[in-house]
């Protein structure tokens, strides 16, 4: 008899974001990652609609790494009717853990403002999930090691694989009946400040690579000594460097990249301010696992003691009323939500402000908005106008460009049967799908939102 497996797009196909891919066979339904839509709203929008799929019947989700657009929708799949296993790596699980907590107090802190204040269309407006939604789906996680073949049922094994990335994150491999599914993730870099280099994977049946930058090289800035200017720049104008930053793994590389600057006499000793609260969970997960970074106990104490953790709400009002000169860096990356809004709020109108833009910024973000020279930036019902000079160092991304994404490709001994380009915008998905035949013959496809395959094993 003829088997197949049919695999569900329900994610991150044609756009960036919501990464979910469920793979269906005789024996057990995975679901790989269970990410949110962010960004345009009409995709923010599809994070209120239940999955086209029975949730009941999925096994198992297995994570490739904790953020947001790879976790965030796995309260929402519990109340669906979810009640398997969630797995991953022991950071990754701590990671996403951290993650669904803030995220859940941010949709219930959003909601109750809306409606206080009567800004939202919906009467009342309710959170996405609420905290305790969160904690109902943490009680689902089990941690497994990285390196090591599971099994899962007779003929279903998989294995998580080192990334880079972030602290945690994997490539999965799947053998189904003799066929290797790798799903890649989200893939690091080369000689990043704080990770090891990601591992590869030797084949691959079927492929499933993201495109994050599948259009571009990252430029090969000196990311410190543009770091260095842009604060001296800041002293002079007796303003504030506001970086929004990622809480997991760019806000720990700023902070090591700043402290490092300080310590090599590159830059005086400056007010530095990390007010994210996530962010400083996270922290934490640097030092419960530090055989996953390259960063030593010493210099993590000492990174740490440079910089003033904000701890409270109050705090960050006292910092926006401090005169200094100082670099606040602040969640979110995409400027979505989190404590940089207060600050953005107070401080974007202002010449001697500097904005540095250090990540990805998707399409319908106020980031990209930011980044494309908006005259006016929108917070909370309101519009600011942007008098602070905004900045990019898109060398600092966590994500390879696309020599990196061809050269992680390169170890496959195989010719994989399909190649599918995932996690992309429509520009990226299709310069990647070109280069991947130029330089090895293979053919991608780039499926679409809810396309559904089935593939002959």
């Amino acid at each position: 008899m003829e088997k197949f497996v049919k695999i569900n797009f329900l994610g991150a196909s044609g756009v960036v974001t919501g990464s979910k891919f469920l793979i269906e066979t005789s024996e057990k339904n995975i679901l790989i990652d269970c990410g949110m839509f962010q960004g345009l709203k009409e995709l923010r929008e599809l994070n209120w609609n239940d999955l086209p799929i029975d949730v009941s019947s999925i096994d198992v989700v297995l994570l490739t790494h904790g953020h947001l657009d790879h976790v965030g929708y796995l309260p929402r799949l519990t109340k669906q009717g979810f009640k398997g296993k969630v797995i991953g790596t022991a950071p990754t699980l701590a990671i996403a853990e951290i993650i669904l907590k803030d995220s859940a107090k941010i949709h219930e802190e959003e909601a109750n403002k809306a409606n206080k204040e009567n800004y939202s269309k919906h009467k009342p407006a309710l959170p996405f999930y609420t905290i305790l939604d969160a904690e109902k789906t943490i009680k689902l996680f089990e941690v497994e090691i990285e390196d090591k073949w599971i099994t899962l049922s007779e003929h279903i094994s998989y294995r998580f694989q080192y990334n880079g990335h972030i602290i945690g994150a994997t490539f999965i491999e799947i053998d189904i009946d003799g066929k290797r599914f790798v799903f890649s993730g989200d893939i690091g870099r080369q000689n990043d400040y704080l990770l090891n280099d990601p591992k590869t994977p030797e084949w691959a049946d079927f492929l499933f690579i993201e495109s994050t930058y599948g259009n571009k090289i990252h430029p090969e800035d000196n990311v410190e000594d543009i770091l260095v200017e842009i604060i001296k720049e800041t002293i002079h104008k007796k303003g504030n460097l506001i970086i929004p930053s990622f809480a997991v793994e760019r806000l720990q590389t700023l902070m090591y990249i700043l402290w490092k600057l300080y310590k090599e006499r590159k830059i005086p000793n400056i007010p530095i301010f990390v007010d994210s609260p996530m962010g400083n969970n996270v922290i934490d997960v640097f030092q419960r696992f530090p055989k996953w970074h390259k960063l030593s106990m010493q210099d993590y104490n000492a990174m740490c003691n440079h910089v003033n953790i904000i701890q409270s709400y109050k705090e960050t009002w006292d910092t926006i009323d401090d005169k200094r000169s100082k670099i606040v860096i602040a969640g979110s990356g995409m400027v979505t939500g989190g404590r940089v809004l207060t600050y953005l709020q107070q401080l974007i109108d202002e010449p001697s402000t500097t904005v540095l833009l250090v990540g990805y910024q998707a399409e319908g973000t106020r980031g990209r908005q930011l980044q494309e020279g908006a005259h006016e930036i929108r917070f909370f019902g309101k519009y600011y106008p942007v008098k602070a000079t905004i900045k990019n160092i898109e060398s600092l991304s966590a994500h390879g460009d696309q020599q990196d994404l061809i050269n992680w490709m390169s170890t496959i001994k195989n010719i994989p049967e399909k190649v599918y380009l995932i996690h992309g915008e429509p520009t990226a998905l299709d310069a990647f799908r070109v280069k991947i035949e130029d330089v090895y013959g293979w053919n991608a496809k780039i499926p679409k939102l809810t396309d559904v395959e089935k593939v002959i094993i």
